[in-house]
């Protein structure tokens, strides 16, 4: 049995969560604020607390690698690898955009065996960083980051088969992506509990990180916005 903490930051949700064998033992997220400096710490020691309250020993740390908040991937990353040198443990990275289409899969919707998933995470403006899977998680495409227009997953719509469009940035596709094979489902946000598959599954194939060399997906340069004059 491995028992592993897992940790989102992505976006503004901030998530933790104590898995083991295909169940959920545990689990913190707050949903209101980007806050995850304040929070995270806290939310790590809940699960710490409840693995020892069970006599359970960590096995593996999961932290969602992006792309996303610069600063949340930052926070929950460094927070990670602290605790795998801390507990002597190994690391386990999981694409957030693979995440997402996790949690569309295992979610109650009636969806196709043919159908495309397309996480979108918002950038800013009309920027969202995205790719694209299908059921066994194949990449259909590369993760990137994407300016919207009307031709954007021109060849992916062209296909016929049903695109699924999720995440933060996929209320800005609605506008302007008016096939009638694209399906846009509401409120998806990547939790660290929706990780457990995608971890465990590391685990079983020991595809760990070297923390010492690890970094975020951020999948574009961190840019500082400057701030506006008072007069």
């Amino acid at each position: 049995m491995a028992v592993i903490i897992n940790i989102e930051t992505s976006t503004t949700v901030c998530s933790v969560a104590l898995t083991a064998e295909g169940m959920v033992l545990n689990h913190f997220e707050e949903f209101e604020a980007r806050n995850h400096a304040a929070l995270l710490s806290d939310f790590i020691k809940g699960c710490l607390d409840h693995a020892a309250d069970h006599e359970l020993k960590i096995d593996a740390v999961a932290v969602s690698m992006g792309p996303g908040s610069y600063t949340g991937l930052r926070i929950g990353h460094s927070e990670a690898k602290g605790l795998a040198y801390a507990l002597d443990i190994p690391l386990i990275g999981i694409s957030t955009l693979k995440l997402l289409a996790t949690r569309v899969m295992f979610s109650t919707l009636d969806i196709s065996p043919e159908a495309i998933f397309v996480p979108m995470i918002d950038a800013r403006r009309m920027e969202v960083f995205t790719g694209a899977y299908d059921f066994s998680l194949d990449t259909l495409m590369e993760p990137q980051p994407l300016i919207l227009d009307e031709n954007s997953y021109a060849d992916l719509l062209a296909t016929g088969r049903p695109v699924l469009f999720f995440g933060d940035g996929s209320d800005k596709a609605r506008r302007i992506i008016t096939a009638p094979n694209a399906v846009f489902v509401p409120e998806v946000v990547p939790l660290a509990v929706d990780m457990l598959p995608l971890a465990e599954l590391a685990w079983n194939l020991r595809d760990f990180l070297e923390p010492a060399y690890s970094v975020p997906a951020y999948l574009k340069s961190f840019q500082a916005t400057k701030p506006k004059k008072l007069i």
